[in-house]
């Protein structure tokens, strides 16, 4: 197989590994790229290599690991809560394979990979996710398989506890989000609040970079209220466009303002009927690969004055 070919193969499954380690799409892209670029000067310098995706799959793992092992430092000083890079997805090549994919790819569920040690982050995603054998992933972490065994199970067992339980039919799900954003778009703050789970978490991340919300809110009654003034803001700010797509496998949206300018992604959880959840990405830094970012301040500025209405699609 010619290397261009070659590369092309190799590199969705690289990334998908360094994208969930990770949870940054720039971060995992420059990681993969930079593996390509060496797998590719080892294969012309005619080393012998029996397997260049287990040799992809290997060195990108490692170097995830160490990367998030130093992300987590800095993280700690990340202003406001973080989330993961929004990473917008489609059915169109593969549907059976991306619905099987979708929930391992969520903005919640990467959240709560989080939770775990590099190492067992690592371990679980092969395993549980690319449903890698236990002695292919213990000579990448270089473990025993006795103990990588272990780590998968600990690792597995903590995120049981913490997974969201999302209703089983997408086209359901589908149905509920587009009600939800369609609500929103028009302002039908009723209708929106009916479809809030009592319990239901609001998460949003700015990283000092814009305006969000200080620590998560939770509870329909909190929840629809910060909806409203964002609906309230954004109408006087000449009104912004909901383009529905799906957000981390999940029904969501990319948020823009009148000229096209980014603002936010937003990505819902929805079980029993119900918004469980939403998460609202407004740092510009996490936005810059879908697009132009005019940004939440630029929005907050025109507000000022302005007068509109919203739309969504």
């Amino acid at each position: 197989m010619a290397a261009p070919e070659l590369f092309d193969e190799l590199r969705p499954a690289a990334f998908g590994i360094a994208y969930r380690m990770l949870g940054s799409v720039s971060e995992a892209e420059d990681l993969v790229q930079e593996r390509l670029l060496r797998l590719h000067r080892t294969l012309e310098d005619g080393e012998p290599l029996e397997s260049p995706k287990a040799y992809l799959s290997t060195v990108v793992t490692r170097l995830a690991i160490d990367e998030l092992r130093s992300a987590r430092a800095r993280r700690e000083t990340y202003v406001g809560e973080w989330l993961p890079e929004p990473l917008i997805t489609s059915d169109e090549d593969d549907p059976a394979r991306q619905a099987e994919m979708a929930d391992s790819l969520s903005l919640a569920f990467l959240v709560l990979l989080e939770s775990l040690s590099p190492e067992q982050r690592a371990v679980f995603l092969l395993r549980d996710v690319f449903d890698y054998p236990y002695d292919r992933i213990a000579a990448i972490v270089g473990k025993s398989e006795v103990a990588t065994r272990q780590i998968a199970r600990r690792a597995r067992l903590h995120v049981d506890e913490g997974r969201p339980r999302y209703e089983p039919s997408q086209q359901r799900r589908e149905e509920l989000a587009e009600r939800f954003f369609a609500a929103a778009g028009d302002g039908d703050l009723e209708t929106l609040e009916s479809m809030l789970a009592e319990d239901v978490e609001l998460h949003g991340d700015g990283g000092g970079r814009a305006p969000a919300l200080a620590r998560p809110q939770h509870g329909r009654r909190r929840v629809a209220a910060t909806l409203a003034r964002w609906i309230t803001l954004a109408g006087r700010a000449g009104g912004v466009e909901l383009r529905r797509t799906k957000v981390n496998g999940q029904p969501g949206a990319v948020i823009t303002d009148a000229d096209g300018g980014l603002i936010g992604v937003w990505s819902l959880g929805i079980a029993e009927e119900r918004i469980q959840s939403i998460r609202a990405v407004v740092n510009p830094d996490k936005l810059a690969h879908l697009g132009a970012v005019s940004g939440l301040g630029a929005m907050l500025e025109n507000a000022r004055g302005g007068n509109g209405k919203n739309r969504s699609r």
